[in-house]
């Protein structure tokens, strides 16, 4: 087998001269409209408003803008205050394959660093293009038993913000494998961190971003990594998978199709492995027209992160409640969709929503479970008072590939997510901006 560090950093590397195709670049500027959207309401929110004031004696001088306060800083802190904001939410992309959110961690260093390098938006978008392929085939490479312990985002997160800015930066392939090999030894994020209460999980992309970006600097500087730490006997995979990855598998058609092509843009504000059962119950509800207080129990049929990840029968703050499928399902009975709306503290307390909680029960399916993480379905059954029993099975996810949000549709979440916070002509001009421009994101003042 090639070393799939060095056949990775070929691959990324090669991207400083290519062409971008304009099938590609639409992929990109969804993937950046999309992380906007998901930043923007993040600003306002602990961890990153708290970490800003915390951090604040150590912004530096620089061009890369903190979109959190406002300021100018150096790459590195504006990649790690950017990427904790774009996570805070939970609307950001996936990459189904790897389980993964690879815009948090690869957008928040790779503007950072365009920004810094006073770099052009092509190039913005180039770079991501890279760092959504090299980081996605590493994902793929340890799933799905990575996932059992490690929170994909703050690992396989690193590998993406550190190509991308690896490529900003002007490295050649040799340069770029060692900021790949350098990130590999940065990677960190537990799973326990979101199973409870805290503010950690978002910090794990912050952390990707601001890990992967030290490592392209240090890699742009002349700094070495091990060349073969990704399959190594002690190597990444090893230690955080079951075996030293699936590397003929993730590396097969590296970039055709690519992964940035391939992305899920969520539709619901909630962890994606309760995505499958939203779209059911709402599509039963549409169907068969009941409503809430007519519904007297549902169960949900899941893989394995659906029963592990969002078993959570008691969900009280608003990170457990965006992991509880037992809130989310019964939010999208009461209030007919699970947005940011779903998480504030009035529907935190929503007695109608607590009185449903109850009512819904999970449990692992095994024929589902085998199709994870290619497949990410849902099996629902609803009991109704007048005794019906509706069952739905739901294949796919609104918003997966297969499944896509169109570009309208993408629109309007943008526009929703984003107007509250900057308001509706500066949502509109970045709207634009984003979809058409030439010219890099630059400040915004929020409301």
């Amino acid at each position: 087998m090639d070393n799939p560090l060095l056949v990775l950093a070929d691959h990324a590397a090669s991207w400083r001269e290519r062409e971008l195709p304009p099938e590609v670049e639409h992929h990109a500027r969804r993937a950046l409209l999309d992380w906007f959207a998901a930043l923007l309401p993040g600003c306002l929110h602990p961890p990153a408003t708290l970490l800003a004031i915390a951090l604040a004696s150590e912004r530096g001088t620089g061009h890369a803008i903190c979109y959190v306060d406002g300021a100018t800083s150096g790459l590195r802190h504006a990649a790690l205050l950017n990427a904790t904001a774009s996570h805070t939410v939970e609307f950001d992309d996936i990459y189904r394959d790897a389980g993964y959110h690879p815009g948090c961690p690869t957008i928040g260093a790779a503007l950072a660093a365009a920004q810094a390098q006073r770099a052009t938006l092509r190039d913005l978008l180039r770079a991501m293009v890279a760092g959504y392929e090299v980081s996605c085939r590493i994902g793929m490479a340890v799933q799905p038993s990575h996932y059992r312990f490690w929170h994909t985002t703050g690992t396989v997160g690193t590998f993406g913000a550190a190509t991308a800015t690896a490529l900003l930066l002007g490295c050649d392939a040799p340069r770029m494998a060692h900021a790949i090999a350098t990130a590999a030894t940065f990677a960190g994020g537990l799973q326990q961190a979101f199973r409870g209460a805290g503010m950690s999980k978002p910090l794990h992309p912050g952390h990707a971003a601001e890990a992967g970006a030290l490592a392209a600097m240090a890699a742009a500087g002349g700094v070495t990594g091990a060349l073969d730490v990704l399959h190594g006997a002690a190597g990444f995979a090893a230690a955080t998978s079951e075996d030293s990855g699936k590397w003929e598998k993730a590396l097969a058609g590296l970039g055709a199709p690519l992964a940035i092509a391939e992305m899920t843009f969520k539709n619901h504000g909630c962890c994606g492995h309760i995505f499958a059962a939203l779209d059911a119950v709402r599509e039963l509800r549409a169907e068969h027209g009941f409503a809430a207080p007519d519904v007297v129990a549902i169960h949900v049929g899941g893989y394995s992160a659906t029963k592990d990840v969002c078993d959570r029968p008691a969900a009280a703050t608003e990170q457990e409640a965006r992991f509880s499928t037992q809130y989310c399902v019964a939010a999208m009975l009461v209030l007919g969709g699970v947005r940011l709306a779903a998480f504030t503290p009035g529907n935190l307390a929503n007695p109608a929503i607590r009185a449903i909680m109850p009512r819904v029960s999970v449990s692992l399916d095994p024929e589902l479970a085998g199709a994870y993480p290619a497949r990410r379905a849902a099996n629902v059954t609803i009991t109704l008072a007048d005794g019906r029993r509706l069952f739905r099975h739901q294949p796919t996810r609104k918003g997966d590939p297969d499944a896509p949000l169109s570009d309208a549709e993408l629109s309007e979440k943008f526009r929703e997510l984003t107007v509250p916070v900057i308001g509706a002509p500066a949502a509109a001009a970045l709207e634009q901006q984003l979809w058409h421009g030439d010219a890099l994101p630059g400040a915004i003042r929020l409301l």
